[in-house]
């Protein structure tokens, strides 16, 4: 592993100036600076971005060193430092597990990146990020109870109670992705393995690509699914009933975690969040499996899109 480089340090008991949040993700990794005066509103100081080295652990340890430092010089100030991951941290043995970036799992991506940076780092789920990032300033501001969502190449998720990430006794609270379909049907078709090695996870009928391969099964057309959903929204009746299932399923996924959780708000990010018509349907359709008399759960749309990511990794280190 290469040495750290020389990087901006703050004066003797002085607070770093800066935070800053790292999203690794499987095809690009992100890096944004987030600081401002303490009697100010923090704000976005900088942004950039860098393709990940696929498959190649020393050069993503490597690039995501390399993005801190340059940051660090550009503004003149060293910071702390957050990561969202493609998985999650093993409390037992320090390691990545879970990841569908196959190349990190079972790796020290902490201690070899704290190794490289020379200080502390600290890191999380993506979509734990997500929601902290959300529940902070985002679309579930204000919220005693938060449960974030990622709906894109994967499902994922996170909790923020009362403005604090839950993660859990053995770091996976929020995995609802990898729980299987709540109310299984014979319409839901056959059994479906999870990339996990599990049957039926939610994530195998809720991610993108599970999304698009189903509809081209039933309309032999491989389409997005943006495409697919401003199809649906022109009377393609195929299209429609691709959509259509989908809602279903969302809404019995999210019941689930609204019986579980009662969380005050759900927010939806990842590419199908962008699908305007599931967040006015699955509200109306998440009440016939939820156990209540009234569901007061909002159904909200991130407010920062996908910048949620990396501005939660940074919020991983409080302000000041």
């Amino acid at each position: 592993m290469p040495g750290a480089r020389s990087v901006p340090r703050p004066a003797a008991g002085a607070r770093p100036a800066l935070r800053l949040g790292v999203d690794l993700g499987g095809t690009k990794i992100e890096i944004a600076a987030l600081g401002g005066d303490a009697r100010e509103a923090e704000r976005e100081l900088l942004r950039r971005r860098v393709p990940t080295p696929r498959d190649d652990y020393a050069g993503t340890v490597a690039a995501i060193g390399a993005l801190v430092e340059a940051a660090e010089a550009e503004l003149g100030a060293a910071g702390t430092v957050g990561v969202g991951i493609p998985g999650s941290l093993s409390p037992a043995t320090g390691l990545v597990r879970n990841g569908n970036s196959t190349w990190l799992n079972g790796k020290p991506l902490a201690a070899d990146l704290e190794r490289r940076l020379g200080r502390p780092v600290r890191l999380a789920n993506d979509a734990n990020c997500f929601a902290l990032s959300e529940a902070t300033d985002g679309a579930a501001a204000g919220a005693a109870s938060a449960f974030g969502v990622i709906l894109g190449t994967g499902v994922g998720g996170g909790i923020v109670i009362d403005g604090r990430l839950v993660n859990g006794a053995g770091a996976i609270a929020g995995e609802w992705g990898h729980i299987p379909l709540p109310g299984r049907a014979a319409a839901d078709g056959p059994a479906r393995r999870c990339w996990c090695g599990r049957l039926d996870c939610i994530e195998t009928f809720l991610s993108g690509p599970a999304f698009e391969r189903e509809h081209a099964a039933a309309s032999g057309a491989t389409l997005p699914a943006h495409e697919i959903a401003a199809r649906a929204a022109r009377g393609d009746a195929v299209a429609a009933a691709s959509l259509a299932r989908y809602a279903d399923r969302l809404a019995r996924g999210l019941a689930m975690a609204i019986n579980l959780l009662d969380p005050e708000v759900i927010v939806l990010g990842g590419g199908l969040s962008n699908i305007a018509a599931l967040r006015a349907a699955v509200p109306s359709l998440w009440a016939a499996h939820v156990f209540t008399d009234r569901v007061t759960t909002r159904l909200e749309t991130a407010a920062h899109g996908d910048s949620s990511g990396v501005r939660g990794a940074a919020r991983l280190w409080p302000r000041h």
